[in-house]
């Protein structure tokens, strides 16, 4: 089922996650739920509170990323097939060399900014039944993977940017917040009732 997509100003998006047993109620459905969402917007992740759940849930599909030409076929291959539910997500550690990409997220409709981050990760998680894991991860998989964590932990990627580049995106931050954004999926909008 599709939900709507919390936009910027929606105060879920700046609280920290809790962690979730595995009794949560109607998780699976909620799972699936973020999953269709997904897919209906067109990302290539969501986190719980992006729909209104203040809890450590996440999660990436990066299938949309492998067509880039500038990629190999086995960087290619390990982007179509990386999907992945992560559940009480901890980053152990950050490491290698900063490197920028241009970032958008589903909240931020029509907002697009270069945002550093580190090439490597290692984070310990439970999948959707969960088992315990813990991985690392590198290139773009770990972007997305950063990104939807700072969702859990109340962060958004327009936080990473300069004082400038936020003073420059100020007005369509306030236009989201307004409800004067019109992306092609649901959103609920923190000024506007209806939607």
């Amino acid at each position: 089922m599709i939900i709507p997509i919390f936009g910027y100003g929606e105060p879920v998006l700046r609280q920290v996650g809790e962690e979730i047993s595995a009794d949560y109620p109607n998780l699976l459905a909620i799972i699936a739920n973020m999953y269709d969402t997904m897919y209906n917007a067109f990302g290539v992740g969501l986190a719980a509170p992006q729909v209104g759940f203040a809890i450590r849930l996440f999660i990436i599909d990066t299938a949309p990323f492998s067509d880039s030409d500038n990629l190999t076929k086995d960087e290619q291959d390990q982007l179509k097939n990386f999907k992945q539910t992560f559940i009480n997500a901890k980053m152990l550690t950050e490491e290698g060399d900063e490197w920028s990409f241009n970032e958008g997220c589903l909240s931020i409709p029509d907002v697009r900014e270069d945002v550093y981050r580190k090439e490597r990760i290692t984070i310990e998680y439970y999948d959707e039944n969960f088992n315990k894991k813990s991985e690392v991860f590198d290139g773009l998989i770990a972007r997305v993977i950063q990104h939807e964590y700072d969702h859990i932990e109340g962060v958004l990627f327009t936080d990473k940017i300069s004082m400038l580049k936020k003073t420059l995106i100020k007005k369509k931050l306030q236009n989201i917040m307004d409800g004067k954004a019109f992306p092609d999926y649901r959103m609920k909008f923190a000024n506007k009732k209806g939607r």
